[in-house]
């Protein structure tokens, strides 16, 4: 019961195991996420947890694995130069994306990096070019959640016809 439907689903396609939402690092957070989705509902907002809503879970390192970018070894104080190649070869796969007056902290910091890939994953959601559950389990991930795993290469996430 460690770990959900989703999680294996990201295994099986990417290879990388991800931390149980049970685990103490990554439970606090999935703790005050769910706080944030069940105000959000409160709100009358739609939380469709299976990423078919205005919300989608995302895995950086998934994405930047399913986009052949490097997906480990970059975040740490010892790994900034590791970090600041992954940044440069993230631009080179996606020349639309312009991090303007950010890319410095971008450059700097893992947390804003992952914010990007976030980012670029919820553009792929909210454009088709994600995984979504099969019918099988989607009862799973209306109450576990899903993690959306891009489907399509990150050079093509940006398109002026769907922009």
């Amino acid at each position: 019961m460690a770990y959900r439907q989703t999680d294996e689903v990201v295994r099986k396609e990417t290879g990388i195991i991800p931390l149980s939402v049970a685990a103490d690092r990554i439970g606090h957070a999935a703790f005050r996420c769910a706080g944030l989705l069940a105000m959000l509902a409160a709100d009358g907002q739609d939380v469709d947890r299976c990423g078919d809503g205005k919300i989608v879970e995302v895995y950086p390192a998934a994405a930047l694995n399913r986009w052949g970018l490097a997906h480990r070894g970059y975040k740490g104080r010892r790994q900034q130069a590791q970090h600041a190649e992954l940044v440069t070869a993230l631009c080179a796969a996606a020349p639309w994306l312009e991090l303007g007056a950010f890319e410095a902290l971008v450059r700097r910091s893992h947390d804003a990096f992952d914010s990007v890939v976030a980012s670029l994953v919820a553009r792929a959601a909210a454009t088709g070019k994600a995984s979504r559950p099969d019918d099988e389990q989607r009862a799973a991930a209306r109450s576990e959640g899903w993690i959306a795993l891009p489907t399509y290469p990150l050079a093509g996430l940006f398109d002026l016809a769907a922009a």
